[in-house]
């Protein structure tokens, strides 16, 4: 297993593989810079809700495609249908939001409604003999066994367009984050780049479907961004070290699926992920719990001093 491992890490596992370990790096690196923002504009609950509401476009494309003739399978066909759900899922959201309906509420009543509604056209679709509906299940949890070349390089090429649009916008998304009404005063449409801001959440989500699924993706966009949240204050610093954090996540997640055939692969990264978040939680050295623990000791010294003189 160690050898497996050790090639898996290296892209020395066949050409296969080598593109799934780098999308999935890539994918890894696009969610957790994007998860920097959109926690930083508290909208990491509205991600989940588009996550959710992938689900029906994606058994609707499937009916589709084979209705047409093909199998049904088409990644970049399910994921036009998965984008066009959550659209859907996005738009009602902000309908319910206008009125006097908690967003949370809003949010909960979204996600339910369209995961429920995914799962009974699944259901349908798993009773009916079209296509070759075996497989679409993996959108829920991930996996990157049966990911074709074609796949990898969608994944791969996706979060490189995410990560160059991110860029680009990446002044307009953090005034707007930190202060709506100065960047208005600065010319800066805020209501444009929301919605920018969500379009490309949107877009790392549809293109984690096959990586880490449906259910996952929301922690990959949030967890490396809180773990890197925990060591600077600064925005850039924040959003290159949550990247870092997914893309080295996405990366081992995808080996160790390699090397152990039956770990599934969305799951490894969610959980590594996390690993880097209790293990910055742990040793940040400002707000990690060693640093406060000790900043608490150190305080209650001083104090005790001034009490004894």
């Amino acid at each position: 297993m160690t050898a497996t491992l050790l090639q898996a890490l290296l892209f020395q596992s066949g050409y296969n593989a080598a593109l799934v370990s780098i999308g999935a790096a890539l994918l890894g690196f696009a969610a957790g810079c994007t998860g920097a923002f959109t926690t930083l504009r508290r909208r990491a609950l509205v991600s989940d809700a588009m996550a959710h509401a992938t689900l029906p476009g994606i058994g609707l494309a499937f009916l589709v495609m084979a209705a047409l003739g093909s199998d049904g399978r088409w990644l970049a066909g399910l994921l036009l249908g998965a984008g066009i759900s959550a659209a859907l899922g996005l738009m009602a959201l902000n309908r319910l939001t206008r009125t006097r309906l908690p967003e949370d509420a809003a949010i909960g009543a979204v996600l339910s409604t369209f995961y429920g509604a995914g799962i009974v056209i699944l259901t349908v679709i798993q009773n009916l003999s079209l296509g070759r509906p075996a497989g679409l299940e993996s959108f829920l949890l991930g996996s990157t066994a049966g990911m074709l070349r074609d796949d990898a390089l969608l994944v791969a090429g996706g979060g490189a367009v995410t990560l160059a649009l991110l860029w680009l916008l990446r002044r307009a998304l953090v005034m707007t984050a930190f202060d709506p009404a100065h960047a208005r005063l600065m010319g800066i449409d805020t209501r444009a780049a929301d919605m920018a801001l969500l379009v490309l959440t949107l877009a790392c989500v549809l293109l984690g479907l096959r990586v880490v699924g449906l259910i996952l993706i929301v922690a990959l966009l949030i967890t490396p961004a809180l773990a890197a949240r925990l060591w600077s204050d600064r925005m850039s610093t924040v959003a290159l070290l949550a990247g870092a954090i997914g893309a080295v996540s996405g990366h081992l997640g995808a080996a160790l699926s390699v090397a152990l055939p039956d770990l599934p692969t969305g799951p490894a990264i969610v959980l590594l992920a996390f690993a880097a978040f209790a293990l910055s939680a742990l040793i940040a050295p400002r707000r990690g719990l060693i640093a406060r623990s000790i900043a608490h000791a150190r305080l209650r010294a001083r104090l005790a001093a001034g009490e004894q003189t």
